[in-house]
């Protein structure tokens, strides 16, 4: 949020509101750099995640219907150039596990070289190997949380299973896999991107969206 420690204790430091919080989790009202780690993590571990369309598929209380059936086919099936007809979308590449992500930062292909303003992750390791490489996020509730990407340049998840179908962008950094689709896209056809972004959707937790736990504080 390009904001620094310092700043954000002077700031919570005169809010009484959080001095008051501090002194009931910690004992006493010194806010620290530690202090605010801790708060964050134990807040961020309470945010879970189980109550979705597919959550209820996997439990055999819940039936998704043909589009979102075919779509979790190709979100998992890999991708096959040279058997186009058994190509999937290969999303479990990089989006795995029971959270849809696999803890790693990785380049996307959304910019060329020439083209890319945002250095990602080299801004916190000084690696170029690092360049353009971001925080692969968890689908889950993916549905809720437009504009998409780092930047924010796509508006819909349609945009963003366009981007990976029509071809990505090559650069140093992008992930091997990406970039051996580069030429051809992900070969999928108007229903398979329909159907894909059908079980995207299916990954929407109503129950957590809708938990007063986690409405905006302000």
């Amino acid at each position: 949020m390009d904001e620094n420690l310092d700043d954000v204790i002077a700031k919570l430091s005169v809010e009484s509101e959080y001095v008051d919080q501090f002194t009931r989790a910690f004992g006493d009202g010194n806010i620290t750099p530690e202090r605010i780690s801790l708060t964050l993590e134990q807040f961020m571990l309470s945010i879970v995640s189980y109550g979705s369309r597919y959550d209820q598929h996997l439990a055999g209380e819940s039936i998704l219907n043909e589009s979102e059936l075919r779509g979790l086919d190709l979100f998992f099936m890999e991708y096959n150039p040279f058997f186009p007809e058994f190509s999937g979308a290969d999303c479990a590449h990089c989006h795995s596990g029971i959270n849809f992500e696999n803890d790693d930062f990785m380049n996307n292909g959304l910019d060329s070289d020439a083209a890319m303003q945002d250095s990602g992750f080299m801004v916190v390791t000084g690696s170029p190997q690092d360049r353009a490489r971001f925080k692969v996020t968890s689908l889950r509730n993916i549905e809720l949380t437009p504009p998409y990407m780092h930047d924010g340049r796509f508006a819909t998840l349609e945009e963003v299973v366009d981007h990976y179908n029509e071809g990505i962008q090559l650069s140093a950094t992008v992930d091997p896999a990406l970039a051996a689709t580069q030429e051809t896209g992900l070969l999928l056809d108007e229903q398979d991107r329909m159907d894909l972004a059908a079980f995207l959707k299916c990954l929407t937790d109503p129950t957590l969206a809708e938990n007063p736990q986690y409405k905006s504080p302000f």
